[in-house]
């Protein structure tokens, strides 16, 4: 729950920051432990796989034994505070289920024979892919069980969710789930390149506001460049009192901070001016000749898309751009042996630093694609 909610749950509760970079390296260690006993691991986020298991176990001894095994090498090679939920069925979505119904260090099976008692002991909410809100409404339409979602008349799921929620609503129902296990070492098809970042409190100051934006900006230039991308299109989103968003083409391929950072702010006064056509007053905005931006941000997204191989986009025309290209990899190679953001653009001058790490949902295509090359 947001930590608002928790305070007023529990005045008295101790928050500890967050430390992504640490989790990021126990769940590297985490996964390749697990490549060990499957060649079949799919990542789901930063602390759970998806393992298939049926090709291996008769390696091990047996499902038990197997798990026996990873959560012995989890505390030999990681330490004793880990503990390690199981969840065996046939299919994704009972295992999910499995490993959350017997935490922590539990282990569950479900067979098809054992779905329909399962259901009549879960909540819907138990099921990934339901939550708050899908359940609100599934409650609205008289559905509070798993077993109510089981018998629920189709067209009424269709009426309320449209046909894609609904099969999987139903599917969920019926316990039925056709996903394979993906290894996440197979090729990840890299559609876009984000990076989202939730300021520590609301931000007034326009300059911190601007530099968190340029940062970010490079950042997503980085991991295009790692990748070997360029894009055409760009956008941003801001989150506080009040949301703005907006997205640029380019009609050349780039992928330089400085031009995705210019991208946004044109993008921004687009969507600042069509919004605020006839109203000045809709937004508190902060304007100079060059951006607009809310007077207060707290949420800040930026990303690219419509990507390009590297080597199918041209070289560069004119000498002083060919000395950026160089330039930005020259940059890459010293903050990649000394750490991102080693070396900045002077804009960001005495700007905090940010930690490049993943989210907990490891969404982070860079990151993905870097660990399956290991």
């Amino acid at each position: 729950m947001r930590t608002y909610d928790a305070l007023k749950l529990c005045p008295e509760i101790q928050f500890v920051p967050a430390d992504f970079v640490k989790y990021w390296e126990v769940s590297k260690k985490f996964i390749a432990i697990c490549k060990d006993f499957s060649p079949f691991v799919e990542i789901f986020s930063i602390d759970e796989v998806f393992m298939d298991v049926t090709q291996t176990t008769i390696l091990f001894g047996g499902e038990e034994k197997l798990i026996e095994k990873i959560r012995k090498r989890f505390t030999d090679e990681i330490g004793p505070h880990i503990t390690v939920s199981v969840g065996i069925s046939h299919n994704k979505l009972l295992a999910k289920l499995a490993s959350g119904l017997q935490k922590p260090n539990g282990l569950m099976r479900i067979t098809p024979d054992d779905v329909l008692s399962v259901y009549n002991s879960s909540q819907l909410t138990d099921i990934c892919g339901i939550g708050r809100g899908i359940e609100k409404r599934l409650n609205q339409m008289g559905i509070y069980t798993l077993i109510h979602l089981r018998i629920a008349p189709l067209s009424a799921l269709i009426a309320e969710f449209g046909e894609i929620e609904r099969k999987f609503l139903k599917n969920v129902g019926m316990g039925i789930d056709t996903r394979p296990v993906v290894p996440y070492t197979e090729q990840i098809a890299v559609k876009s390149v984000s990076r989202n970042y939730c300021l520590p409190q609301m931000e007034y100051d326009k300059r911190k506001i601007l530099q968190t934006i340029y940062e970010l900006c490079e950042e997503v230039a980085i991991k295009l460049r790692r990748l070997h991308k360029t894009a055409r299109t760009v956008g941003i989103y801001l989150g506080g009192t009040h949301h703005i968003h907006g997205r640029r083409t380019y009609l050349m391929y780039i992928n330089t901070g400085k031009d995705i950072f210019e991208g946004c702010l044109i993008a921004l006064n687009q969507e600042s001016e069509i919004k605020n056509h006839g109203s000045q007053e809709k937004f508190s905005l902060m304007h100079n000749s060059l951006f607009i931006i809310p007077s207060d941000v707290r949420q800040i997204s930026i990303w690219a898309s419509s990507l390009e191989d590297a080597k199918n986009t041209p070289s560069p025309l004119f000498l002083s751009d060919q000395k950026q290209q160089k330039l930005a990899k020259i940059i890459d190679a010293i903050n990649d042996r000394f750490g991102d953001h080693t070396i900045r653009n002077g804009f960001l001058l005495y700007a905090q630093k940010l930690t490049t790490v993943p989210n907990g949902w490891l969404g982070d295509r860079y990151e993905r694609t870097k660990l399956g090359q290991i």
